[in-house]
């Protein structure tokens, strides 16, 4: 066994004790087995996490098995975009891809022998009869009149079933289990049902698709799973899983254990809800920035880096809870800290010409690319006479406490030189501010005077004939308040939506170093926040900066406070 780098969970130590034990011949294999019906989303990095991440630490294996049980909801897009996923956050499933499409023939074989054995029965009761006769969590089901059928009635049945002969909603298979059962799962639960709908992998050959609970642990033991991980939801179902592999002859049994799921503050991980978002238009699909999606998290800039650092630090429990959004948004803003390359973007621009710098002169000055990393160099960045800065960087009529530009006052400008403003310019019929004009000193370069004297206020810039044309996109939550985590069904979500999740900057003006910007790089725009190339909209001559996250980290006041 490979050295065990995460503390002992209770998952870790099973599967320690498991080893110890020499249980499964001393094997460890698990998997991650999503449904194709939805692009992944955060909560999933969790599971994804854990089973790559435990297979790698005992020096056992991790399958991708995606549950392609329901043609009805899934679609070849939502494979690839699980795959792109899973390999973006830093796993690798070698050769082990499967589908449980892959085991329908087997699958059917058993449950054939589930009705020669008279634990299954084809029952003609419609779905809203079959959960009248299923009973409640306070009252006992009561037994289909179709449970009694003879096993040749029934082989004959499945046949048919198999064969197409019936419609859709007129009669599935049961398992024959216990209608009293206080588990309201193993009341007969349906193994099979009709539905007359392409496969994307078997086209049309199939008209019968097993359910999710069947065909999940045969899935399972015909892979020779020895854990096999689930979120808290399913441990109602643990019964049912250990029941089918109980009466089936099967390669292996393996051992169903269950942790909580990952949930956070202002943000739904319900993949029907999402796609309701991305069907009615209020989102511009599944990787739209603003989505808690792995796609949408990796176009708006969050590294996969900071994604599993987070699942470290939340780490595997046993009761389910909500975490807070600022602890992710802490994660990234902890990791781009180290690695984003600092550059100067002023997104709304606002012209200041200095009239006492020579019109044709160029400087070249040299700014840090990133103070948290020593090798990350330095670069030149142009200055001229005239430039823009940020259009709150100046009050005409500055209110208490404004230390930036203003008449009479002095600023520094970041890596450049302090500069005052003598006079305002106005548009004549809107009174708008136009322009500002300053005088600078030039024995402050590299902003820092030689006299001693002090400015409080500093502002980043960028040279007006040298900056580059930009469109800049403001991400904020996508709902208004934290009860959007909470899986809420007596109230409507979308009533919860933020009007002002995206606000687009147009003409926003950036350091001309910013043209060769690649997607996949990180950027901190001074005082602005952490940014990067939008994947999808930006263009050469058109590029699209998209805001990851700003740099008000709320998480670590809270630290720092509780300390």
């Amino acid at each position: 066994m490979s050295e065990v780098s995460k503390s002992l969970d209770f998952i870790r130590t099973i599967v320690t004790e498991d080893l110890k034990n020499n249980k499964n011949n001393g094997r460890v294999m698990t998997r991650f087995p999503p449904e194709p019906n939805g692009y992944l989303h955060l909560g999933h990095s969790k599971s994804i996490c854990l089973n790559f991440g435990i297979a790698s630490e005992f020096g056992g294996v991790c399958n991708l098995r995606f549950d392609d049980t329901n043609p009805c909801k899934e679609d070849i897009e939502y494979v690839e975009s699980i795959q792109e996923d899973i390999k973006w956050l830093g796993f690798d499933w070698e050769d082990r891809l499967y589908y449980a499409s892959d085991y329908f023939d087997q699958m059917y074989q058993y449950a054939l022998q589930l009705i020669k054995d008279g634990k299954a029965y084809v029952c003609n009761l419609n779905a809203e009869e079959i959960r009248h006769y299923r009973g409640t969590l306070t009252e006992s089901g009561k037994e289909s009149p179709y449970r009694t059928r003879s096993i040749e009635e029934n082989l004959s049945l499945f046949e048919r079933m198999k064969r197409g002969e019936f419609e859709e909603g007129t009669c599935v298979l049961r398992a024959k289990i216990d209608m009293t059962s206080p588990n309201i799962n193993m009341r007969d639960p349906t193994i099979y049902r009709i539905r007359k709908a392409e496969h994307h992998r078997t086209g049309n050959k199939w008209c019968i698709y097993p359910m999710y609970d069947f065909a999940h642990c045969i899935s399972d033991a015909t892979e020779g799973i020895t854990h096999s991980i689930c979120t808290l939801e399913f441990e109602i179902n643990r019964p049912l899983y250990d029941w089918y592999l109980d009466q089936l002859p099967v390669p292996c049994h393996p051992q169903q254990i269950e942790f909580a799921k990952l949930n956070f503050t202002r943000t739904i991980m319900s993949k029907r809800k999402l796609l309701r978002l991305v069907k009615e238009g209020h989102v511009s699909g599944w990787n739209d920035p603003r989505m808690p999606t792995l796609a949408g998290a990796r176009r708006r800039g969050y590294t996969a880096e900071a994604i599993r650092n987070l699942c470290d630090m939340v780490g595997v429990a046993k009761s389910n809870s909500v975490v807070d959004i600022a602890l992710l948004e802490h994660c990234i803003r902890e990791d781009l800290n180290k690695k984003a390359l600092r550059v100067m973007a002023v997104l709304k621009p606002l012209k200041v010409i200095i009239d006492n710098y020579p019109e044709n002169q160029v400087e070249e000055l040299e700014a840090v690319n990133n103070p948290e990393d020593p090798n990350s160099g330095t670069r030149k960045i142009p200055f001229s006479r005239i430039i823009y800065i940020e259009q709150d960087d100046f009050r005409e009529d500055p209110p208490k406490g404004y230390f930036r530009l203003s008449p009479g006052r002095e600023i520094r400008l970041k890596h450049a030189y302090y500069i005052k403003c003598n006079s305002v310019i106005k548009d004549e019929l809107t009174g708008e501010i136009k322009e500002v004009h300053c005088t600078y000193d030039p024995e402050t370069k590299g902003g820092w005077s030689t006299d001693g004297r002090k400015v409080k206020g500093t502002s980043h810039w960028v040279s007006a004939p040298h900056s580059i044309e930009a469109e800049v996109r403001l991400y904020d939550y996508l709902f208004l308040d934290v009860k959007a985590g909470e899986e809420e069904e007596t109230s409507d979500f979308m009533e919860r939506l933020n009007p002002n999740s995206l606000e687009i900057l147009k003409k926003c003006r950036l350091e001309p170093g910013l043209k060769e910007a690649k997607t996949g790089i990180s950027y901190q725009f001074l005082r602005q926040g952490y940014f990067c190339v939008d994947s999808v909209d930006s263009l050469p001559d058109k590029p699209v900066f998209n805001r990851t996250v700003s740099l008000r980290d709320t998480w670590a006041k809270i630290e720092k406070s509780q300390k």
